[in-house]
């Protein structure tokens, strides 16, 4: 353990995981701390699961939902700022991470305020994660380009209603060669590490660089296989309810 670690115990219907929260996701970690305090992960569901994927928990409306429910829309708590810390930390097999509304409603990517997921995943090949590596560059490429535009936009338009074709065009090239000066370090997208993790062990790489990871599984990964491989139905809820039934801080 590092410091600012903590270690959390859940209790589950099927048996117990142990997570420990990573100290340098500071928000994340004092959150889920007291989301455990005040009980709110007492009796939820895990609403959501998916093999070779993940298994998500901590919606409150699933306490108690009859079965065939609908879950997942909702929350404990407010939205909490993104902390994420790749390559430090990333969707390994066994990896904490928070749930959160999409890009189109959440472009901040704000995590939200309890549900959580713990990763399955799979086991990728070299050629895959040269795939998936190019591909979050290009990504975060175009979001750096999109968010310099957004800070350029009272030019942009005015431009525009000139119809200043050429000026445009100039502003898009500084705006380009300035995307790739702030982007230059992200050649080396997946470290040695992360490679052997996801190669060796599994994890779900796509996600990395989009949703807080922000502890991991310490103990308890078979009772995570466990809850996986639940039958479930249309919307991934298990067919029989699998739930934590209490959680608590180890001290």
């Amino acid at each position: 353990m590092n410091p600012g670690d903590v270690k959390v115990l859940l209790h589950t219907s099927l048996g117990d995981i142990t997570l420990l929260l990573y100290g340098d996701t500071p928000r994340h970690r004092d959150n889920f701390i007291k989301r455990v305090e005040a009980g709110d992960y007492d009796g939820v569901l895990f609403h959501r699961v998916i093999s070779d994927f993940m298994i998500q928990t901590g919606d409150p409306q699933s306490k108690n939902a009859p079965k065939g429910k609908m879950l997942g829309a909702g929350d404990a708590g407010t939205e909490i700022e993104a902390e994420f810390l790749f390559p430090k930390h990333y969707h390994h097999r066994g990896a904490i991470a928070a749930a959160r509304q999409g890009d189109a409603v959440n472009p901040e990517k704000k995590s939200s305020g309890s549900q959580f997921y713990i990763v399955t995943g799979k086991k990728f090949s070299p050629a895959q994660l040269d795939q998936m590596e190019h591909r979050a560059i290009m990504q975060h490429k175009q979001d750096v380009f999109n968010r310099l535009a957004s800070e350029h936009r009272d030019s942009i338009m005015s431009l525009r209603r000139n119809r200043d074709a050429a000026g445009l065009q100039a502003l898009q090239e500084q705006l380009a060669q300035e995307t790739e000066r702030l982007t230059a370090a992200d050649t080396t997208y997946y470290t040695p590490e992360i490679r052997e993790a996801y190669i060796n062990q599994g994890g779900t790489p796509h996600l990395d660089g989009s949703y807080t990871v922000y502890g991991r599984v310490l103990e308890g990964m078979d009772i995570v296989d466990k809850i996986e491989k639940a039958e479930t139905d249309a919307n991934d809820r298990p067919l029989e309810d699998i739930k934590i039934i209490s959680a608590e801080v180890v001290k």
